[in-house]
């Protein structure tokens, strides 16, 4: 499998909120995705970056609000669906979208992939169907970015089938084989939202990629163990839990340094696939 780490506009943010610590100079945030090429399953995307539909679904208040709390830069060529044509791939091509959780940097561009299946963990989105428009806000979800056929193409993990992970997972005990080969593994990384979902993969030189979405927000706080700053509490459901698969997320990168450990935010990790 080739695997391709590509990223679609950025959000600006100061580091400190990110990282305990950290600098109080903003920095860039990119919005990672991935493009994972298998010999029998063909072209799939881990998550999708920002589209221009960011932009329109948040014009009107409380949209809006998403909008000022994260500022976002994204260029015509930086789109998802521009970037495919160097891989000589058209968006039909995609045969799967895996969707790590349903913030709005993380969706965004699911329209323009006509022909692809959406793979996500159940609560992932079940939670999210019967928001009120300021809930949506809270939860950073745009509902105007879901397919209006996102229920006949979506492929919910099934939860019942977990899979026991051999050693070189650990502390990652469960999993779920997301095409039966064992190729692309799920697990749960939950914390910063309900159902959140990371994604070990291999590639055709061997190397094994863990995309972690957003159980962190910075390389940096995964090799030394550093969470948000507190305010953060206030977004995430399950602060606690946050910190427990943070700290999960540390103890495996001190155990397997071959891994490479891609956050969806890290402008350094990304800038270092480019």
């Amino acid at each position: 499998m080739k695997i391709n780490i590509l990223h679609a506009g950025y959000c600006t943010a100061p580091e400190h909120i990110a990282m305990h610590g950290g600098r109080w100079r903003t920095i860039h945030f990119p919005a990672m995705f991935a493009l994972l090429q298998h010999p029998t399953f063909g072209a799939m995307l881990f998550d999708t970056g920002y589209s221009y539909r960011f932009f329109e679904e948040t014009k009107k208040f409380p949209m809006r609000l998403y909008r000022w709390t994260t500022p976002v830069t994204l260029h015509e060529e930086e789109l998802a669906i521009n970037q495919l044509s160097t891989f000589d791939l058209r968006p039909q091509d995609i045969s799967r979208v895996f969707i790590s959780h349903f913030h709005a940097d993380h969706i965004t561009a699911l329209k323009d992939f006509p022909k692809s299946k959406f793979v996500y963990m159940p609560h992932a989105f079940s939670g999210l169907r019967n928001l009120t428009p300021a809930e949506d806000v809270k939860h950073a979800f745009l509902r105007g970015l879901i397919p209006t056929d996102f229920a006949s193409r979506s492929r919910e993990v099934d939860m019942s089938q977990p899979i026991l992970l051999p050693l070189e997972y650990a502390p990652f005990k469960t999993g779920y084989d997301l095409l039966g080969d064992g190729s692309i593994i799920g697990v749960e990384l939950p914390g910063h939202a309900v159902g959140q979902m990371g994604l070990f993969a291999r590639d055709e030189n061997n190397k094994l990629f863990f995309f972690v979405a957003d159980a962190a927000w910075l390389k940096r706080s995964i090799v030394e163990n550093r969470p948000p700053h507190t305010i953060t509490n206030l977004l995430f459901p399950d602060p606690e839990m946050y910190r427990n698969t943070l700290t999960d997320l540390h103890h495996y990168y001190l155990t397997h340094p071959d891994t490479h450990i891609i956050p969806s935010h890290c402008d350094e990790t990304i800038k270092n696939y480019a």
